[in-house]
């Protein structure tokens, strides 16, 4: 795929109009309001494994309506004194999969906290967390999942269990709570930027070619999975298409960026038809807190892939420690 977005000087440029509705604060408050009646209930297991630097962790905590939800924990053995904390979401489809996945960030000296993803986990690595809600006609995936209104939509569950995970990470006893920092690729870098605009007592904010961005300009710009789900589900419910847009509103990675405040690293890919790299500018020129990004020229939505991760290292290294 040659490039086929914005030339660069412009995506630096490129700062299309938010899209929240007056109620969006009033709506994530009550949301996270009613998702922390619930108790916590964090447990962490110990998990056999034969790696013998690492600890792991079975992982539940209560997320959306207090409803479980799994993780893993890693912890370096030798440690001294309260750790800085890695917490890390998932690409679309992807679950938490097994403990020889998850090394690089306590292999370096972090707490590092994985949130599973509810109802993923089947289309590349497994999962164990099921939805329980959600209902109605959906096209094939998470992305039309109780779209026509903002209460029941797919991503207000996970997103809250995504803040629900730094309370949990922040809640064991070997973890800085006051050194958090948040990550993840394409879905997980979407749901980062959420998190980071709602609870922006976050320390390091790390998305990389992030999904769940500038809806509108996304739908229209590629025919590529998984925004296409949005697309074959409009051209059934065609009239509700302002409906959808209006949903959509209140889980656009641009609304969050700038309510974020923790010092950010975004990568962007250009030749990415996955996630645009005018959708990934859209929330990074909104982001309101110190910025970078990183800039991979031929690159598709695996973006920088290891290299990304050692400029995400050399990055917490600078922020938490």
């Amino acid at each position: 795929m040659a490039f086929f977005d914005l030339p660069v000087p412009e995506l630096e440029r490129y700062l299309p109009d938010r899209t929240e509705r007056p109620d969006f604060d009033a709506f994530w408050q009550s949301t996270l309001a009613d998702a922390r009646s619930f108790p916590l209930d964090a447990t962490f297991t110990p998990h056999p494994t034969p790696f013998e630097t690492l600890e792991f962790f079975d992982v539940t905590y209560s997320g959306f309506g207090g409803q479980t939800i799994k993780g893993w924990f890693v912890l370096p053995k030798q440690r001294t004194g309260k750790l800085p904390c890695v917490v890390e979401y998932i690409g679309y489809g992807g679950g938490r999969g097994i403990p020889a996945h998850w090394m690089h960030y306590a292999s370096a000296g972090y707490a590092h906290f994985i949130m599973d993803t509810r109802g993923q986990g089947s289309s590349w690595r497994t999962g164990d967390t099921p939805d329980l809600d959600g209902g109605g006609p959906q096209i094939p995936g998470f992305m039309t999942r109780g779209i026509d209104q903002p209460e029941t939509y797919y991503y207000r569950r996970v997103y809250t269990d995504a803040v629900r995970a730094v309370d949990a990470a922040r809640s064991h006893a070997e973890v800085d709570p006051d050194r958090i920092a948040i990550l993840g690729g394409s879905q997980g870098g979407g749901i980062t930027i959420a998190v980071a605009g709602l609870d922006p007592t976050v320390q390091a904010v790390l998305p990389d070619v992030p999904f769940l961005c500038h809806f509108e300009r996304a739908v229209t710009m590629v025919d590529s999975y998984p925004y296409q789900e949005i697309t074959n589900y409009l051209k059934i419910h065609r009239s509700k298409i302002d409906q959808v847009f209006n949903t959509l509103s209140y889980f656009d990675g641009m609304n969050f960026a700038a309510r974020a405040r923790g010092p950010a690293l975004f990568s962007v890919a250009l030749m990415d038809t996955i996630c645009p790299p005018s959708t990934v500018y859209a929330a990074f020129n909104h982001y309101a807190g110190e910025k970078t990004m990183q800039v991979w020229p031929f690159n598709h939505h695996e973006g920088g892939d290891l290299d990304q991760t050692m400029l995400r290292l050399d990055f917490l290294q600078k922020v938490l420690r």
